[in-house]
């Protein structure tokens, strides 16, 4: 069996207001083109397949295109978990019917728990594949919510929810490969942060557990399995340094934070006992750059890139003592009707403010929820004990505002 591990895709997002359906579609056919070539058998998609849970009317129609593409291949099996992102209803909606196109798809937790268990024959109708596909896990699925709780306490219940359930379903795959004897690969899908996993600024990964659920142990939920495919953090990365446990990562950048990376999709291959694993490079769909230093460097930098046959998306940090305005006054009259799109401008020192009524340095669209909050804090004059037991609170407020499934009804 041939495994390809992605995630992360988030179909239907914008950077920073700008659309990016042609991006999404190029990788797309571009996976369609490796699954070809590489003669998978078993595609993984975990988790966060949409960017919101109410995604575009073309953000669905891109993910039953690459559906409907993909199935025409002979032979391919493929498993889809809902993520954080995911609206589980929206996910399952056409499971039953894309079931008779070998297309497995988990949006939510079920009282039956086989039911996150997959079982895949070889070309010879031999058992060869088993498969732990575990979707996001919400608070709802894992906790009982108590009054008087702390929030110490909702975070503990909420780590050892999430351990016991890999625990089961686990157990459940075990058992299944003890019935076949020999030895079956078992693979465990998951959507969650775990120990040693890695974020970088503005990569577009949302933070809205309640504490710090960055404690658990991927160790503690895949003993004995073969290979983790893991999704949520968009940095490619294996965790513990073990090659068998693995973010793949998302497959285009999300923010500035992540431009610069080398995204990719992960092949695993068990055809000789010991699963092989490689990554392969995605190709960059959108040329996105940011440029920092004085005016005068930023301009030639700009210069440079107008000789370019393509768009370019850039941020530009400038170190002047100039206003904003200023700058992208200066830089409208050299781009304006080119190539390069100027998508956002700050100093490079903007130092501690809440808003700036004089000078629009930033919009809300560039603050996450939480910064906002953070700053209004500061504003306040808040202590700071006082300020990490509301940001706790806060914290847990936008967690369930963002694990409300808008599709169910």
């Amino acid at each position: 069996m041939k495994i390809l591990h992605s995630s992360d895709w988030h179909l239907g997002c914008s950077f920073y207001g700008e659309k990016r359906y042609e991006e999404f579609e190029a990788f797309l056919h571009w996976l369609t083109g490796l699954i070809q070539k590489e003669d998978i058998d078993v595609l993984l998609i975990a988790g966060d397949i949409f960017d919101t849970s109410t995604p575009s009317n073309r953000a669905q129609q891109l993910y039953y295109q690459f559906l409907n593409m993909v199935n025409a291949i002979p032979g391919l099996k493929i498993i889809i978990t809902a993520g954080n992102h995911d609206s589980p209803s929206l996910i399952n909606a056409p499971q039953e019917l894309l079931k008779q196109l070998d297309i497995h798809v988990i949006g939510s937790v079920s009282e039956n728990l086989e039911k996150e268990i997959l079982l895949f024959d070889n070309e010879k109708g031999q058992p060869s594949l088993i498969v732990c596909a575990v979707p996001y896990l919400r608070d709802r699925d894992i906790r009982l919510s108590e009054p008087g709780e702390s929030i110490e306490d909702k975070t503990r219940k909420l780590e050892n929810g999430v351990q016991e359930h890999y625990r089961r379903v686990l157990r459940i795959a075990k058992a299944k490969r003890d019935e076949f004897g020999g030895h079956i690969p078992i693979v465990v899908m998951g959507h969650l942060f775990v120990t040693g996993g890695k974020t970088v600024a503005e990569d577009g990964v949302r933070e809205l557990y309640v504490g710090n659920l960055a404690r658990i142990r991927a160790e503690n939920l895949c003993d004995g399995i073969d290979y983790l495919a893991l999704g949520h953090l968009h940095v490619p990365q294996t965790i513990s340094g073990s090659d068998t446990m693995r973010y793949c990562g998302s497959p285009i950048a999300l923010g500035f934070g992540d431009a610069d990376q080398q995204k990719q999709v992960v092949i695993v291959d068990f055809e000789f006992g010991e699963p092989m694993i490689r990554s392969v490079s995605v190709p960059k769909f959108r040329d996105i750059r940011t440029l920092k230093g004085n005016i005068d460097f930023i301009k030639d930098e700009i210069r440079s890139l107008l000789k370019l046959d393509h768009p370019v998306w850039v941020e530009v940090i400038f170190s002047d003592a100039l206003s904003a305005t200023n700058v992208q006054n200066q830089l409208h009259k050299l781009i304006d009707g080119t190539n390069v799109v100027n998508i956002r401008t700050r100093p490079l020192e903007a130092g501690n403010f809440l808003f700036n009524t004089q000078e629009e340095i930033e919009s809300l669209e560039d603050l996450s929820e939480m910064e906002v909050f953070q700053r209004r804090l500061n504003a306040g004059n808040v202590s700071i004990e006082e300020q990490q037991e509301l940001k706790d609170a806060f914290s847990e407020i936008l967690h369930e505002m963002n694990e409300e499934d808008t599709q169910a009804e």
